[in-house]
């Protein structure tokens, strides 16, 4: 019975070709890994770069939500006025450039 066993297993062997093949793909399957290595830390970078942008984006945002609600000071709006609207108050004088 056990001779029998012995004749039912079946070894295998692998010749040069096969061992220079089963090498190759490991390397190659290590190379992979180690370039899906690379681009995750590349990714972990570009996610710490993109999280600090959002959270400063966020300050100005609650700076400029901060100003709307509080309707602005007199002054500033008068800047604004004057600087994006182009209006001038009662007794301000305007030069205007005529050289171009």
């Amino acid at each position: 019975m056990a001779g029998r066993q012995k004749a039912n297993v079946q070894k295998l062997r692998l010749g040069f070709f096969g061992k220079l093949l089963l090498l190759v793909l490991i390397g190659a399957l290590g190379w992979q890994l180690h370039h899906l290595r690379a681009q995750v830390e590349a990714a972990e970078a570009q996610k710490t770069q993109l999280t600090a942008q959002v959270r400063s984006q966020q300050q100005s945002n609650d700076k400029l939500r901060e100003a709307i609600d509080g309707g602005g000071t007199q002054s500033q709006m008068e800047e604004i006025a004057r600087d994006e609207l182009g209006l001038v108050a009662p007794g301000d004088r305007v030069f205007y450039d005529v050289s171009n």
